[in-house]
């Protein structure tokens, strides 16, 4: 006989459970003060949050990390959920619904008639329905555009690249990567002019462009720059951290060391990283 104690619940009396919670969290008579007083704006910036320490999880590889974080994501889901639900919006079956039927419609090779495709084909063929489903879309807000539906909320950088995807679709897109290069070049030295002037606005547009463009090129070899700019960010953290240790080991003190030591235990550094993969 199954031990009940040790028994997991099914996912939907885990789900409904979480439901209940939420709505108890949010009752205005004997909830919690924090979560009543709650909004969807004031919530989003937990959602964005919590989606970045799932990524943070699978990045390390922490799968016990990646089911709390995961849990904390879905709770961002039923918060929104039942605030609209107050509203007579939606609730939460009404979301489950909506992406049962977008995945069902969006692939036809599998829940349809149509063939089975490759990786590559069923890309393109996403695309294509939704670029379709925008189009059913109201357009009261203005004329419609292939940039329809990238968020405004999305860091900058990916953002970037949905832009340019979403252009290059259009035909708007250089058709060989040495010309970004040409481009980069460009726009580096329009930065340099920009800092010149002293113009803070300028230098701030200028930069945009540049790191636009560099977007771009990530785009264009297939690379992904939120990844490398992480793998960046973890690479001078790494390095960093080794500086300070090797300056200790020294019998020195980091922060009171000119540039040019400094830069001799950055040199170290990276000289012993080479020698570990070699």
């Amino acid at each position: 006989m199954t031990d009940d104690a040790h028994s997991h619940p099914s996912a939907a009396d885990a789900m409904s459970r979480l439901i209940e919670i939420m709505a108890k969290l949010r009752d205005p008579e004997t909830g919690c003060a924090w979560d009543v007083a709650q909004d969807f704006s004031t919530i989003a910036p937990y959602t964005i949050e919590e989606a970045y320490e799932v990524a943070d999880a699978i990045q390390r590889e922490d799968m016990n990390e990646l089911k709390e974080e995961l849990g904390d994501l879905l709770f961002q889901v039923v918060f929104h959920s039942q605030m609209a639900k107050e509203v007579g919006a939606f609730e939460i079956a009404d979301v489950v619904d909506a992406i049962n039927a977008k995945m069902i419609r969006r692939h036809p090779h599998v829940f349809g008639n149509e063939d089975t495709r490759t990786a590559d084909q069923q890309v393109a063929a996403w695309e294509v329905i939704k670029a379709q489903e925008r189009a059913g879309k109201d357009k009261s807000n203005g004329p419609s555009s292939a940039l329809d539906g990238v968020a405004l909320a999305l860091p900058s950088l990916l953002r970037a690249e949905k832009l340019q995807k979403r252009a290059a679709r259009v035909g708007f897109d250089w058709t060989e990567a040495g010309h970004i290069f040409d481009k980069l070049t460009e726009e580096t030295d329009e930065v340099r002019e920009a800092i010149e002037t002293g113009d803070p606005d300028k230098i701030e547009d200028e930069l945009g462009d540049l790191l636009f463009v560099a977007a771009n090129l990530s785009r264009r070899l297939n690379v992904d720059p939120e990844q490398a700019l992480r793998r960046a960010n973890a690479k001078f953290e790494r390095r960093f951290r080794a500086m300070e240790a090797l300056a200790e080991q020294d019998g020195q003190d980091f922060a009171v060391l000119d540039i040019d030591a400094q830069e001799t235990l950055w040199q170290r550094v990276k000289h012993q990283e080479r020698v570990r993969q070699d």
